[in-house]
């Protein structure tokens, strides 16, 4: 869908000799997967007919991220000025957190009988911890090493409402900001070195690690002020799986 050559050290499944767009309906029958698993383990459970919603809630909240997150791409609409820390969070909350932090901790609570509406501050907490991943993964993108992250980075390239551009263009001076304009979004590698020695003259590395450290340590103290020590675990367990990721 963007375009990308790898995913998880392993080619693009489109990008598969004799496969190409009939990837399109793979992905379709993986999606109608869902609704039959749930079906085979989970009808006539009280709770079937509520994760069944939960995940086609999720379900249209990822695909309008991600539908957010390529409209921001168009070719011959590329405008940098449109970027901001607001936008970024809204593709990513939708595009990544929904489906890869709550989704989880939400089933268990449904299946449990728990009443969804009775756990927001859950909700935003994992929310919160979805967007600080996404922000690890612009980060990764940009400055992780490919053979550890599994896929060749190409944000710069693809015009990403990524958090390092957004990042740079809100602390950069105007002759730096025209660097970011001239160069950002093009394929050429002479482009994508002058981002990223820009980035470099911006100290994004050490930007990156102050966000980290005040991101956690918020997170913690939200989690900790949880009533549940179980749910407190749990979340802790999250947290501790990313925090100083390198993939």
């Amino acid at each position: 869908m963007d375009n990308s050559h790898t995913r998880r050290g392993h080619p693009c499944w489109f990008r598969v000799p004799k496969v190409g767009l009939i990837a399109v309906n793979d992905g379709v029958l993986l999606r109608n997967h869902i609704a039959r698993i749930l079906k085979n383990h989970f009808k006539g459970k009280p709770y079937y007919v509520d994760l069944l919603d939960l995940f086609n809630e999720v379900e249209f909240q990822t695909a309008s991220g991600q539908m957010i997150d390529l409209i921001t791409t168009i070719e011959g609409e590329k405008d940098l000025s449109k970027y901001s820390l607001s936008k970024h969070r809204r593709i990513v909350q939708y595009k990544t957190a929904y489906y890869s932090f709550y989704l989880p901790v939400a089933c268990a609570l449904v299946m449990s009988g728990e009443n969804l509406d009775n756990h927001i501050d859950v909700k935003n907490i994992l929310v919160d911890m979805g967007i600080y991943f996404q922000v690890q993964d612009d980060y990764l993108d940009c400055f992780g090493d490919p053979e550890t992250i599994g896929k060749v980075g190409t944000d710069i390239e693809d015009f990403k409402c990524s958090w390092l551009v957004v990042k740079a263009l809100e602390i950069c001076n105007e002759e730096q900001k025209k660097v970011l304009y001239d160069n950002y979004g093009k394929p050429n590698p002479e482009n994508v070195a002058k981002v990223k020695a820009l980035y470099n003259e911006l100290n994004l590395k050490g930007v990156f690690e102050d966000y980290e450290s005040k991101s956690y340590e918020k997170l913690v103290t939200s989690i900790e002020a949880h009533p549940s020590k179980a749910v407190q675990s749990v979340l802790k367990s999250f947290l501790g799986k990313i925090y100083k990721r390198q993939k």
